[in-house]
């Protein structure tokens, strides 16, 4: 066997998903011990290997028929043309993908891979067809293709994806009930492939408390929400999260704490050129202009 050829292959996988061989090494070996392995100093044991074909989403076998294994950018590539589909809210786009990408071996001889689209399908469900019950169903069968006692970071994902549809659904409590749990699994993840999942959870979470009159925490979290994304020079749901503020002290009745969210809001929207954000709070913050 030859060991430089897995460890090259290692390596190629944990840089394109943006791994440090520390991150990568979390749990299962050293950092020492990567580096050896990538180098082809060492040859893993099996249940090393095994680990680490885990964490870099792909089948051990990977790793030893590389000639014969599908290539791992195609699913990649779906994987970001979903993504961005679901946060464009291109729901048409990510059925065309779905309906692409469902006999395709590659998808269904793959957990992770068969758990992708289950997932999106469950989403389209919903937001095309109104079928709860399915949507339900499916995303509740994606997180099982890989659920352990901890969550997975997609696993999380999903169950934000259920909080959302209930949360439209105006089922309120039971949309926290999905938020609140999937909170604290965040915080037993050691690292965030995706680091907007914290922001967008905290969002959706303040959207929820808003909506159930608790305003005072949902200011809370949008506010952690903030930090979050500053620290991270990130600047997806920033313009969101400093509205949704605003619009929480709108409720409160306090206009100049209000307001001066909303001009930060509308400062980032401008930077995104987000007409459809500009336009609106520009007109709010004209109608509290003329009042005073």
């Amino acid at each position: 066997m030859n060991f430089s050829a897995i460890g090259d292959k290692i390596k190629e996988l944990r840089k394109l998903m943006g791994l440090s061989q520390s991150e990568l090494a979390h749990g299962i070996c050293t950092q020492a011990q990567i580096s050896k392995i990538e180098k082809g100093d060492v040859f893993p044991y099996a249940s090393t290997l095994y680990l680490i074909s885990q964490r870099l989403g792909v089948d051990v076998n990977y790793f030893f028929d590389i000639g014969t294994t599908p290539r791992i950018d195609y699913v990649q590539e779906v994987s970001r043309q979903l993504k961005l589909a679901r946060r464009n809210l291109e729901y048409e786009e990510i059925y065309q993908i779905v309906k692409t990408e469902e006999k395709n071996a590659l998808f269904l001889q793959n957990r992770k891979n068969l758990q992708l689209l289950l997932w999106h399908k469950g989403i389209y469900e919903y937001h095309l067809n109104k079928n709860v019950s399915k949507a339900f169903k499916l995303l509740d069968d994606a997180i099982q293709l890989t659920h352990d006692k901890v969550w997975s970071e997609r696993e999380i994902e999903i169950s934000l994806s259920k909080g959302i549809i209930l949360f439209e659904e105006e089922n309120l409590d039971d949309a926290l009930s999905i938020y609140e749990p999937a909170k604290e699994q965040l915080k037993l993840l050691p690292y965030l492939q995706d680091d907007t999942i914290k922001s967008r959870l905290y969002y959706n979470l303040a959207r929820t408390l808003t909506r159930l009159g608790k305003l005072d925490q949902s200011i809370r979290y949008c506010k952690q929400a903030i930090d979050y994304c500053i620290e991270r020079d990130n600047l997806y749901l920033l313009g969101e999260l400093h509205y949704h503020v605003g619009y929480n002290y709108e409720l409160k009745k306090q206009i100049q704490i209000a307001k001066s969210y909303m001009e930060k809001a509308l400062i980032i929207f401008e930077l995104q050129m987000d007409e459809k954000y500009i336009q609106f709070i520009k007109k709010k913050i004209s109608t509290w202009d003329v009042k005073n």
